[in-house]
């Protein structure tokens, strides 16, 4: 092979030349790829990681739930079903104490003589048949009630009751068309009760409050028409 002259190029160094710059270029391109293909394993990397953390959170509040969604606590629960049943049994309480809602007044515990007075149905047929703000009288026995037309206790008369125990010379009476009575039990926001002292048989009387004294009137001027008088006696 004849070697090239002075003037005239040499092509066997430009092709080593072009050689290598398409080794160089080959180079950075594998350079450039194994550089891509490292980010996106990275990027895929990430994205399993991810993932893994989405699907490990998930994992987790199902095995804490279930399908149904958050718990309350036995606590919590025990507490919103107290609430309420304390709130229902303090209103029964407050019903139950609330004055004029009992079943029974002062004058039904009272004792009464061991036999029934003769002059006790005449006395009870006199009363009044109603009074203003309550019903019509209805007689069971030697009793005679007036239910009231609201809420509240009935007005009551008992005939025959006993001497009551704590009379005595010095008890104040109250005198009412002309009968005596002896005030026996006073209860605030409910009523009293009266035992008629100078007429015989005993006669109890239960007047509510907010009752006026129509009943209590109207029952003297029963006491002094029909039933004798009789001394006040103090044991």
């Amino acid at each position: 092979m004849t070697p090239p002259g002075p003037d005239e190029p040499d092509n066997n160094a430009d092709r080593a030349e072009e050689t290598d710059a398409e080794r160089v270029s080959a180079a950075e391109g594998v350079e450039k790829s194994g550089s891509a293909d490292s980010v996106e394993k990275s990027g895929s990397a990430e994205s399993v990681e991810k993932s893994g953390s989405a699907e490990s959170v998930e994992d987790t509040t199902h095995a804490r739930y279930g399908d149904s969604g958050p718990r309350l606590s036995p606590a919590l629960i025990a507490t919103l079903v107290t609430i309420p049943v304390m709130v229902i049994v303090g209103f029964i309480v407050f019903a139950a104490l609330r004055p004029g809602n009992s079943d029974s007044t002062p004058v039904d515990s009272y004792a009464a003589e061991s036999s029934t007075p003769a002059e006790c149905p005449k006395f009870l047929a006199a009363l009044p048949q109603t009074f203003e703000g309550y019903g019509n009288k209805t007689i069971s026995g030697t009793q005679a009630s007036w239910p009231a037309s609201k809420d509240g206790d009935p007005v009551i008369v008992r005939c025959g009751v006993s001497r009551p125990a704590e009379l005595s010379p010095t008890s104040n009476l109250q005198v009412v068309n002309p009968v005596q009575w002896f005030i026996t039990d006073s209860i605030e926001g409910s009523g009293q009760a009266f035992i008629c002292v100078d007429h015989r048989p005993y006669v109890a009387l239960w007047v509510p409050v907010n009752a006026g004294n129509g009943p209590i009137t109207d029952v003297s001027a029963a006491i002094e028409r029909t039933l004798p008088r009789g001394p006040l006696d103090f044991g």
